[in-house]
């Protein structure tokens, strides 16, 4: 496939209007673009080469951990209901 020139967004929805218009691939996680892939607009062309993502870790010490650390670990453990 022939391209003409680079377009290299930092913006995700800029990135995601020009994978609508044709203009090329965007990479994304499946998530954002779900809608997309199951009504046919977009389809996913580096499949068998993504590997699921499990969500983020956090490394820290057991020992010492400051009332703000634990208070961010318990956040992050039990989010909030949206």
């Amino acid at each position: 496939m022939a391209v003409n020139g680079p377009l290299m967004p930092d913006d995700f929805e800029l990135m995601q209007q020009a994978a609508l218009d044709g203009v090329g691939l965007a990479y994304s996680e499946v998530t954002q673009c779900s809608q997309y892939f199951e009504s046919g607009q977009l389809i996913r062309v580096l499949a068998d080469w993504c590997t699921p993502y499990p969500g983020f870790f956090l490394y820290y010490p057991s020992r010492r951990t400051s009332a703000a650390l634990r208070a961010l670990i318990e956040m992050l453990r039990y989010p909030l209901p949206v």
